[in-house]
């Protein structure tokens, strides 16, 4: 049966507005921050009352033959497994999380993290479009098709509680479930970013992330800094140096070209359409100080440096007390978190081993340093061949609910669950695709949601679904 558009995209709106948005203004109350920012999330219950939430929604869905469980392995935190069966032999992998990254400063007055806050047609909060709104959407995708009497695939629908500490408890849930999951056919992963508010963007590739606490200790204890500067090295300056080991600190660029790989050409013309897209938005959409310039004022080469470059940031320091308590001190100990996003095909672990290397060997002065890495880090993944069909359903459904042709990218982030998947699946065609856009804040202060956007994603997913059954049963 063929889809009705115009049905669909206003059951689609009626289900966000009637049941989606209340459901994700009760989840943003909910701290569920992942395991690696809250140690004891065990015993806070928080992640639970977020898998319980959604499990509650997905129950309450009129989807034929619906299988709602969680799934608990010893000392993991959970997941939900959402079960929908289907037409034909396939399966299709719908993916998402909720766990969420911490706080941060700097929410607008009236609003933070746990505070659910509609402006217009944006809903703020901590996790909301990073991201909350996944199994929401996904089940609807189904739903919708479901109400129209069009046939899909058997969907499963995976929801992780650890993406932000880097999904280490999902391959063994994977493992487990791997029966149930099977071979999907297609992979769609609502966890992904859009240039803009106007078309559906599909990720093409994503960096790998590797990094660590580097720790330089020069005293056993701190000792007057009118007494001890110019003979004790500065711990500061030491780290300094050895971070100018792995980052030219003038232009960002990182020096060991162990880290670097070559852009395959089909990447760099995607990047060069990107660009014809956005132009200036590719900087212009982040929160500048007045007078900053970004790196460089050509496109093209800033979304290279996003996608296929790598990149450090200093996300945390130890060891330097606020400025109204820094006394004339010098100081025993300096630490510096470290995130070194790394290139889709740079390999993760020996990026971690050659990191450590790095900045270990030959320490100046003699100073004890250490990097305390996050295990074996995070590959990217670069999306295999799009098959035909999968092409022309994306820029179908774009041009249906958005009214534009789709655009592919690639994305500066990371989704450990892409590489895992990428290399168990390997036949598998990839949609990853998400409504978090331009200002949407990520991670940062102010995260919001665009609403009509997460509306039209859930449609543009629906008519995938779709197009994959009706493509698997030619």
């Amino acid at each position: 049966m063929t889809i009705e558009g115009k049905k669909l995209g206003e059951f689609v709106q009626r289900t966000w507005d009637a049941a989606i948005v209340p459901a994700l203004t009760e989840y943003v109350r909910i701290p569920a921050k992942s395991p690696m920012f809250d140690r004891e999330w065990a015993e806070h219950g928080h992640l639970d009352r977020a898998v319980g939430l959604i499990e509650t929604w997905a129950r309450s869905r009129p989807i034929e033959g619906l299988r709602v469980e969680v799934v608990r392995l010893d000392g993991r935190t959970p997941v939900l497994l959402l079960e929908a069966p289907g037409a034909g032999g396939e399966t299709v992998l719908l993916y998402g999380h909720c766990d969420k990254q911490p706080e941060m400063v700097g929410w607008a007055p009236e609003s933070g993290p746990w505070t659910p806050v509609r402006r217009g047609d944006k809903l703020y909060g901590r996790g909301v479009g990073d991201d909350g709104y996944a199994a929401f959407a996904a089940l609807t995708a189904i739903e919708a098709l479901q109400a129209q009497r069009v046939e899909h695939a058997r969907c499963v629908v995976l929801i992780e509680a650890c993406e932000e500490s880097g999904s280490y408890d999902l391959p063994f849930y994977v493992d487990a479930l791997a029966e149930r999951l099977g071979t999907p056919s297609l992979v769609v992963c609502l966890d992904s970013g859009c240039g803009n508010y106007e078309q559906l963007w599909g990720t093409t590739s994503l960096r790998g992330v590797v990094g660590g606490v580097l720790t330089v200790e020069v005293l056993t204890e701190g000792v007057h800094s009118g007494s001890a500067s110019g003979i004790v090295p500065s711990s500061f300056r030491i780290a300094r140096q050895l971070l100018s080991r792995l980052e030219d600190e003038r232009t960002g660029e990182i020096l060991p070209r162990d880290f670097h790989v070559e852009i395959p050409r089909e990447r760099v013309a995607e990047a060069r359409e990107v660009a014809k897209v956005l132009g200036d938005d590719v900087f212009a959409r982040f929160p500048l100080v007045p007078g900053l310039r970004p790196v460089t004022v050509d496109p093209l080469e800033l979304i290279l440096n996003n996608t296929w470059r790598p990149a450090l940031a200093i996300t945390g320091a130890a060891g330097l007390p606020l400025p109204v308590d820094g006394g004339n001190v010098l100081r025993p100990v300096t630490s510096f978190k470290l995130s070194l996003r790394t290139p889709p095909t740079c390999d993760a672990r020996r990026a971690v081993s050659r990191l450590k290397e790095i900045l270990e060997a030959d320490p100046p002065y003699g100073a004890r340093i250490t990097l305390e890495t996050y295990g074996e880090g995070g590959s990217g993944w670069d999306a295999p061949a799009t098959s035909p069909w999968l092409l022309e359903s994306v820029d179908r459904a774009s041009t249906a609910y958005f009214g534009k042709p789709a655009v592919f990218h690639g994305l500066g982030g990371s989704i450990p669950f892409m590489s895992m998947l990428g290399e168990r699946f390997p036949r598998a065609q990839f949609l990853i695709t998400g409504a978090m856009g331009p200002g949407s804040n990520a991670h940062g202060p102010n995260e919001f949601l665009h609403l009509p956007t997460g509306v039209r994603v859930t449609a543009c997913v629906a008519q995938v679904l779709a197009d994959h059954h009706r493509a698997a049963t030619r």
